[in-house]
């Protein structure tokens, strides 16, 4: 067994797990205003796992993810300078900058659009309240934004159900190098 097949087995025990979702709403909350990690790589195994629950996670982690991001917004709020250092040591400035100028053009739409942009959904809230966006539209941008991203995520891996979840233990370690081998060929490119 390799590396990636056993990381899927211990996920896929993990995500039916009867605390799974708990797990996930943490997820969801912290990654929305300071960690690292997107609740996605909760939310598709479990919707994978269990498909008759995909709506309910959906709507879970877009709750939590919500939520937390009153959380960032208020770090942009209140706390910016003091994070201002950790965003810059932490390599999140430039995109910091990027999510700046997006405000700076498109407002409301700048928050809706980080659902699906790469730059971390974090990155948007803690700017939003550094820019004190009004709440009223950073909450509706974040619920329809995050809302249709996870239920897209959700609805595809129950969409695939077990058929998926085959073809994934068939070629997960494949799939898993392959994303270490484009991980670090975007690292070097981006470098340069």
């Amino acid at each position: 067994m390799g590396l990636f097949n056993g990381l899927y087995e211990r996920t896929m025990r993990w995500s039916r797990s009867p605390r799974a979702p708990w797990y996930l709403a943490a997820l969801s909350f912290a990654e929305s205003s300071f960690f690292p990690i997107p609740p996605d790589v909760m939310l598709a195994p479990m919707s994978l796992a269990r498909p008759a629950r995909a709506l309910g996670l959906a709507g879970l982690t877009t709750l939590a993810s919500v939520l937390g991001g009153f959380l960032g917004y208020a770090i942009g709020y209140f706390a910016f300078e003091a994070v201002e250092p950790l965003i810059r040591d932490l390599g999140y400035w430039e995109k910091y900058a990027t999510a700046r100028a997006w405000f700076d053009t498109w407002g409301f739409w700048a928050v809706l659009l980080a659902g699906f942009s790469p730059i971390p959904y974090k990155v948007f809230t803690i700017a939003a309240g550094s820019l004190s966006m009004a709440l009223l539209p950073f909450a509706a941008a974040s619920l329809v934004g995050r809302g249709t991203r996870f239920l897209l995520v959700a609805l595809l891996m129950a969409w695939g159900g077990p058929r998926l979840e085959r073809v994934l233990r068939d070629y997960i370690e494949g799939i898993g190098w392959l994303l270490v081998v484009a991980a670090g060929v975007a690292y070097l490119v981006l470098r340069s």
